[in-house]
């Protein structure tokens, strides 16, 4: 699948962490592919669903290598990304993270990932864990698939 099909099928489109991770950390065809998704998302060709997890994750690297200032850059370009809608975490979220963790046995971060993408009306999630798979109402794409 190309970022152009992604973008033409899918309105709204979620991530998880490791997408903004191989952005900011990788090298190589994933970071380039994690690139090209989020520059459509920042052109307005989809809306952008990241969960607020997502910024914990992110920058527990650069905080475990004693970097407080790349964090707060990682923070600082995920929220300048236009189109790109940071969303809070809710009790409705938290219960359907539950219900996503009990079913699929995914961790709590990745139930909390697929539970805000459908909670803000994502009908796709990007990824490069091959543990979360597509479920009702959510297409979940390997970032790995992306890659032109």
């Amino acid at each position: 699948m190309t970022v152009d099909e992604l973008c033409s099928r899918h309105r709204r489109i979620a991530f998880d962490a490791n997408v903004f991770i191989y952005l900011f950390e990788g090298s190589g065809a994933l970071s380039l592919a994690a690139a090209s998704i989020l520059d459509a998302i920042s052109a307005g060709r989809s809306t952008g669903i990241a969960a607020t997890i997502a910024l914990s994750e992110l920058i527990a690297g650069p905080v475990r290598a004693g970097d407080q200032t790349m964090a707060e850059r990682y923070l600082d370009a995920i929220r300048s990304i236009e189109h790109l809608h940071v969303v809070p975490a809710t009790a409705e979220i938290a219960a359907d993270a539950g219900v996503v963790r009990g079913r699929t046995g995914l961790t709590l971060a990745d139930a909390l990932h697929v539970a805000t993408a459908r909670a803000a009306g994502a009908s796709a999630m990007v990824t490069n864990d091959r543990r979360i798979r597509s479920m009702l109402q959510l297409d979940v794409v390997q970032l790995a698939d992306l890659v032109a």
